[in-house]
């Protein structure tokens, strides 16, 4: 019994129909990211339609705000997702509960801190990214909620991580559909039957995540013997060298989606000086745009876990597949959602506000996002592959060539220099891609990364 219950929590894809297996194991992080995109929609569209474009530009600024304290945390998870991944590939589950423990309680410190950061540094913030004045005060009230509850998103990544590391991903839908679900139902009393306004659509969103951690630490206690961590206090003590492990793999990680965000904030400030219903405009299109890449965002985590395992197991043929398959299947995707995408752009922003200033923007924004979607397809297998490896110093270094040369550069060059102006800080946002699409797949055609030492092998030793 007991073994069956472990073999539902921990799988191992170092054989088997990798096609099949990828499927299996993407289909629940995909319908788990979809609805994460589908209670942000929510959150757009309640305050859309109860409170106005205003209220969009509002949630719009601040929300990137948000997702930019979030960068931290979730490259720790990121990097623990590997860590266990390896270790699972390496059959060296011993380290397992030493290296739970030490996620939980790093990613409990920086969540601490990074509250701190976001009460009292909101105001100047959103002054820095240029906020409309029309929106800025409820721009401060999104963050202030945000700010209080930053340590139930940070608790749900975790765990999401951690499983899937495992090999987990049904357990992480469940989590998040709780979340959805909450999200909908308390969005729908806070703002349109209390009427309080961007605060309540934050509330709604915070104690939504923080109903998922709540059942997802006690699905983990539950089952503590099988997937090993025993939640006793002095398990939860940090670890030297895995936390070191860890740090190796967790900042550069988290500096490469800074890097990203950064540069979204800085494109946020472009777009907010042309105005409200601009700003609002890319703060729909965003979400929007956020379904297709945190769907295919699943097949990523899929490859970074079975690349993890295979890598680990030195399956390199088999993980040169993976890769590829991940790459076909984003293909697909997003070849289907580009053809909804230009078809139905005015229906679609036309969900969240009834403002024709808003739904005559939709075009501009769409016939420039969609030029990103080639490279984000074979983004989803290198950097799932660099993921899996443990390649974070490369991983960052893509990030910066994306972030801070390609999105910015192009941005100003075509809506500036080049006179595009709206349309071409939304093409320079989208072109960005290639900067990472491009040096990720003449990495994976190299075969350098077959050279690449294991992350764990420090934990190997201490066993």
């Amino acid at each position: 019994m007991k073994k069956a219950e472990n073999s539902a929590i921990i799988h191992d894809f170092s054989s088997g129909n990798i096609p099949r297996q990828m499927l299996a194991f993407a289909a629940p992080f995909m319908l788990s990211n979809a609805l994460q995109v589908l209670y942000a929609l929510v959150d757009m569209v309640v305050v859309g339609r109860f409170i106005g474009s205003f209220g969009l530009s509002a949630v719009s600024v601040a929300s990137q705000v948000f997702t930019f304290m979030t960068m931290l945390a979730l490259g720790f998870c990121t990097g623990g997702q590997v860590y266990i991944s390896q270790l699972i590939g390496s059959a060296n589950r011993q380290a397992l509960n030493r290296t739970i423990g030490t996620l939980f309680s790093t990613v409990g410190i920086l969540g601490a801190g990074m509250t701190l950061l976001g009460l009292f540094l909101r105001r100047p913030v959103l002054g820095l990214l240029a906020t409309p004045p029309e929106a800025f005060d409820m721009a401060m009230d999104y963050m202030l909620v945000c700010s209080c509850g930053i340590l139930f998103t940070y608790g749900y990544n975790l765990v999401s991580a951690i499983l899937r590391g495992m090999g987990d991903s049904r357990h992480p839908f469940i989590f998040i559909l709780i979340a959805s679900l909450v999200n909908l139902m308390l969005d729908l009393l806070f703002v349109g039957v209390f009427y309080w306004g961007v605060a309540g659509a934050a509330l709604a969103t915070i104690l939504g995540q923080g109903a998922s951690f709540g059942f997802a630490i006690f699905y983990l206690k539950r089952h503590r013997e099988h997937f090993g961590f025993d939640f006793r206090a002095e398990s939860f003590r940090i670890d030297g060298q895995i936390c070191r492990d860890l740090a190796s793999l967790g900042i550069p990680f988290a500096l490469q989606s800074c890097a990203i965000n950064i540069s979204m904030l800085f494109i946020n400030r472009l777009v907010n000086g042309v105005g409200v219903y601009a700003s609002a405009t890319f703060g729909v299109g965003i979400k929007l745009d956020d379904i297709i890449n945190k769907v295919t965002q699943g097949l990523n985590f899929a490859v970074s876990a079975m690349v993890g395992q295979n890598i680990a197991a030195r399956e390199y043929r088999r993980t040169r597949s993976i890769v590829l398959w991940g790459m076909g299947m984003s293909v697909a995707c997003y070849l289907l959602f580009s053809i909804v995408y230009l078809a139905f752009s005015e229906q679609m922003f036309g969900l969240f506000t009834d403002d024709s200033q808003v739904t005559r923007l939709a075009p501009v924004f769409v016939s420039a996002i969609v030029w990103s979607f080639p490279a984000m397809a074979v983004m989803r297998g290198t950097n799932g592959l660099i993921q899996g490896i443990g390649n974070a110093p490369l991983s960052l270094c893509f990030a910066l060539l994306d972030g801070f040369v390609f999105r910015i550069a192009f941005s100003v060059l075509l809506g500036n220099v080049l006179g595009l102006g709206l349309f071409g800080f939304f093409l320079g946002y989208g072109l960005a891609a290639y900067g990472t699409a491009i040096p990720g797949l003449v990495y994976f055609f190299s075969g350098r990364w077959e050279r690449r030492r294991l992350v764990i092998a420090g934990s190997r030793k201490s066993a």
